[in-house]
């Protein structure tokens, strides 16, 4: 008899330990979808932390060891099979394209997504210059996955190649 409490103990001290993950207030995700003939797939989250942003992404169908740009864009329009009506970087400030920790660059240039030699990548980053409202609000604008590294200096965009991936952040 006495199996059965320890079997609820059990689960409510499983189900404790699952909340004590997850993030407490308000968040933004996307689901991403291939584009470009691509396979990619995956999910991203904005978490807001102060006056930075974490990011975190799950995805698969990358290519193997492949470095990927990564960039939150300007309209939230994933329709295009290239994924071209997502619109530019998101770029409220009107800055030249560059590397997301060091001088000018756009609120949307996040850091490469690295793929693993099966082609998933899990991600996490702080960034800052976004928010999910205002004027450097991201929820209803896109997430894109490039298919080639950002090379942090190329304008307008870091010369990443075709987008394989992208997602509407709600």
């Amino acid at each position: 008899m006495q199996k059965i409490p320890m079997l609820v103990l059990a689960g409510l001290v499983s189900t404790l330990a699952a909340c004590q993950s997850m993030p407490d207030g308000p968040r933004a995700s996307a689901m991403l979808e291939a584009r470009s003939a691509s396979s990619v797939a995956g999910e991203v989250s904005f978490t807001p932390a102060g006056d930075e942003m974490i990011v975190r992404a799950r995805l698969s169908g990358l290519k193997p060891g492949g470095e990927h740009g990564f960039h939150v864009h300007d309209k939230g329009d994933c329709s295009a099979a290239d994924a071209s009506s997502a619109g530019g970087h998101f770029n409220p400030a009107s800055t030249a394209h560059g590397h997301y920790g060091m001088g000018n660059h756009h609120a949307g240039d996040l850091p490469n997504l690295k793929a693993d030699g099966e082609g998933k990548a899990v991600y996490e980053a702080r960034v800052g210059m976004l928010a999910l409202s205002g004027a450097n609000g991201i929820v209803g604008r896109s997430v894109v996955v490039h298919r080639d590294a950002d090379d942090y200096k190329s304008q307008p965009a870091g010369n990443s190649g075709p987008r394989i991936a992208c997602g509407v952040i709600r």
